[in-house]
Order: structure tokens, then C-alpha cells, then sequence
């Protein structure tokens, strides 16, 4: 026990080494569905996606072992959706750059990203935001996967009228995402260790009769990863001195930190990390494991790293240290050679694991003051945006921005930190220009 103490920060004495292991495997079996969505999404960018599904496990791989060795918390990192979205659809499908391009900006963006956390910059940062609207941090990326997990189930679906509406429940996938809510949800209830796990695996079997778990195309359980050689260490260093490539940068800088800033946060609230005062243990070294996991999974060839909100599920199955990451990246490294088993799970599956944890984070809507209007309605743009704009970084943003406009112009001014005035106007410029 002392070494594992010593490794990953795991103190039996409060914490439990089964829980630790559950969560670890719970919080893969929530973000497996990044192996599946990460290669589909690089290849609209001429990405060959086996060599994409490669790169992602491995990043994955070595920020999270960066997360639970150094950091040593129970936090899990992939590459981002946003910032995956951004890199195929902004920078290479509207700007028409290649997909190099897109890797050397993220490449770029994780040096600055490293030097700034050695510095302690992004620490300054995050802290530069009131405490009243960190607390607004948690409930929001509590709505946001929640509303992420009902999309998936397909309970939530698009609607040219009203933009979302609420999907057909006659549908076999529907009802099977149905009864894994209802079973999450009495498992949890009754306090069952492992429910949201147990969820998971229940609602993938009852999906495989029904149909909606495939089993059809899996021809064998064990393959050999896919060649990383399409993608690897592929850099355009011809265009790094452009106004684009600078562009490109600080877009990704921006995006990256305010959605790593929103999920270190949020969930932090549920382990007990993040004291009354808004700050948080260990928050420069999990920024650190996020820089190191962008420059690496640019050089193997993928989009920029993020702690991923579904840790949340593991934290709470009971996740608390660096043993709960470093299950999950044992889970990465089998996933290479197992591809075919792990992407068998439906996101019918992991939907109710996804609502449930977005219950357990809106507990922290009450701490916020609801009866001064200056605090609650910047913490309320600041939870509603994350899902309207589909976006934890937005949300943040323009929670911030509402902030000092509302103190600003409300006779409030002198309420305001330099600091969080700064980065208002640094927000508004992204807005206008970018």
C-alpha cells in the first residue's frame, strides 16, 4: 500500500482499492466511444482512420499514465470533441489548409501550453475567475453530459423547427437506452458499488439480442494494432509564421484551456479537491499531463488532448487517485488489441452512465447565491451555454464576459478583479476577430 501511496497518491485508509479499480473502468467504458467517433471524424480531414484510432489510443495512453504517475488523480484524457470538430471543419475543411497544418498548430499549442503551466500563467488564470462563478462550473458540465447522453441515447434528436425535440420512444434503441436508465438509476439508488458499471454492461447485453448491440461484424476479438505510419510526426513547418497559423493557435489555446479549466472543476468538486475557496490540489500538474498529452498526440497524429468530463462516472463509482487513471490507461492499452470487443458497447449504453453523473453534478447549483442577481445571472449563463452552445469552454467565456458587463454597468465595479476584467476583454476580441 505504500507504494501505491507513494505512486498514485492512494490512501487506504479513506480510500477504497476496489472502488479505485471500478472507477478506473467505469470511466473508460463512458469515453470508449472517442476510439469509435475520433477516426470517423480525422478521416472527413484525408486522415487514414486506422492509423488515427492508433494515435488516439496512444495519447490517450500516455496523458493519462502523465495524470496518474505525476498529478496522481483520478482524471482520464483523449482527444477533445470541439477541438476535433475545429480541427476538421475549421482549419482544414473551411480555412483549406491540409490536415499537417492542423497538427503542427496543435503541436505548437501544446509547447505554449507546457511552458505557461511550468510558468504557473495557467493557474493565474483559472483564478483570476470568481469563486461564485466556478461553482456555476460543475452544474454546467453536469446539464452539458447529461444532455450529451440523451442525444446519444436518442431520446433527445435534432428538429429543423425547434432545433431539438424529443425523440421516438417506440424505437428498439430508445428502450434499450430507457431500461439502462432505469437500472443505473435503482442500482444507484439502492447504493449498489460499481451501479453506474453494472448499467453499462447489463444494458450491452440485453442491446445484443434486440440488435442493438452489433455483434455481426466482429469477425475476431484479438488484432493487431493499425500502423501509425500514415499520420506520424507529419508537421507543415512551412506555414508557422502565418497570421492563419497564429489564428489557429490561440483558437486552440482558448478552446483546450477553458474546457480543461471546466472539467478539472466540475469534477474536482465530487472528489473534494477543489477547497472553499475555488482553488484546487494538484491543478498545475493535471494541466501539465493535458500539455503533454497535446504535444505527444500531435507528433503520433491526432487532434489536441483534454481531460475528458466522463470521469465523472469514475469518480463517482468511487474513484478518488492516480490509481483510477492509471486503470483507465491499462483499459487504453488493451483497447489496442481489442478493439473489435471494446467498440462493441452501443451508446445506448453509456447514455444513462452519462445522465446519471450529470444528476450527481448539479449539487453544486446550490452553492450558488441566487438572490444577488449579479452572481446568479452570470453563473446562469455560464451553466446554459455549455449545452446550448454545446461547448464547456463557452459557457465559461461568456459566463465570465456577463460577469464583469454586469458589475461593470450596475454600479458593481468595484467587486471586480483586475485579473477577471483582463480576461473579459481578451474574451470579447476572440468573439469579435476569431
Amino acid at each position: 500500500m505504500n507504494t501505491l501511496n507513494r505512486l498514485f497518491g492512494f490512501n487506504p485508509a479513506t480510500m477504497s482499492l476496489k472502488k479505485e479499480l471500478l472507477g478506473g473502468i467505469t470511466t473508460f467504458l463512458t469515453m470508449a466511444y472517442i476510439l469509435a467517433v475520433q477516426p470517423s471524424i480525422l478521416s472527413n480531414a484525408g486522415m487514414d482512420p486506422g492509423a488515427v484510432f492508433t494515435a488516439t489510443v496512444l495519447s490517450s495512453l500516455v496523458a493519462t499514465i502523465v495524470m496518474a504517475l505525476y498529478a496522481k488523480l483520478p482524471f482520464a484524457l483523449a482527444p477533445a470533441m470541439g477541438l476535433n470538430a475545429f480541427f476538421v471543419y475549421t482549419i482544414v475543411l473551411k480555412m483549406g489548409y491540409s490536415w499537417q497544418f492542423g497538427l503542427t498548430a496543435v503541436f505548437i499549442e501544446g509547447v505554449i501550453f507546457i511552458l505557461l503551466t511550468i510558468a504557473g500563467l495557467r493557474n493565474k488564470i483559472v483564478y483570476a475567475m470568481p469563486i461564485q462563478l466556478r461553482k456555476a462550473i460543475s452544474p454546467g458540465i453536469g446539464l452539458f453530459i447529461a444532455f450529451i447522453g440523451l442525444q446519444q441515447a436518442g431520446i433527445i434528436v435534432h428538429s429543423d423547427a425547434t432545433l431539438v425535440t424529443l425523440g421516438d420512444l417506440h424505437t428498439t434503441p430508445v428502450l434499450v437506452a430507457l431500461f439502462g436508465i432505469v437500472i443505473s438509476a435503482v442500482l444507484m439508488v439502492r447504493n449498489v458499488t460499481g451501479g453506474l458499471l453494472i448499467g453499462i454492461l447489463a444494458t450491452t447485453a440485453i442491446g445484443i439480442p434486440l440488435g442493438v448491440t452489433d455483434v455481426q461484424h466482429v469477425k475476431t476479438i484479438v488484432d493487431t494494432p493499425p500502423s501509425l505510419a500514415p499520420v506520424f510526426c507529419k508537421m507543415d513547418w512551412q506555414n508557422i509564421f502565418t497570421p492563419d497559423m497564429a489564428i489557429c493557435v490561440f483558437t486552440l489555446l482558448f478552446m483546450d484551456m477553458f474546457d480543461t479549466l471546466g472539467t478539472l472543476i466540475g469534477v474536482g468538486n465530487r472528489t473534494g479537491f477543489v477547497e472553499k475557496d475555488g482553488t484546487m490540489h494538484g491543478m498545475n500538474r493535471a494541466f501539465f499531463a493535458d500539455a503533454v498529452g497535446t504535444t505527444f498526440g500531435a507528433i503520433v497524429g491526432t487532434s489536441t488532448v483534454s481531460t475528458y468530463v466522463e470521469s465523472a462516472a469514475g469518480v463517482n463509482v468511487g474513484g478518488r487517485s492516480g490509481l483510477t487513471a492509471m486503470t483507465t490507461a491499462v483499459c487504453f492499452i488493451l483497447a489496442l488489441f481489442f478493439a473489435p470487443l471494446f467498440l462493441l458497447i452501443p451508446s445506448q449504453a453509456t447514455a444513462p452512465a452519462m445522465i446519471m453523473v450529470g444528476v450527481f453534478m448539479m449539487v453544486g447549483v446550490r452553492d450558488i447565491d441566487f438572490h444577488d442577481y449579479a452572481k446568479a445571472i452570470p453563473c446562469f449563463i455560464c451553466i446554459i451555454m455549455m449545452s446550448l452552445c454545446y461547448s464547456i469552454s463557452d459557457g465559461i467565456l461568456l459566463g465570465l464576459i456577463t460577469w464583469v458587463m454586469v458589475h461593470a454597468f450596475s454600479g458593481k465595479y468595484r467587486d471586480l478583479s483586475i485579473g477577471s476584467v483582463i480576461l473579459a476583454l481578451l474574451f470579447i476580441m476572440k468573439y469579435m476577430f476569431l
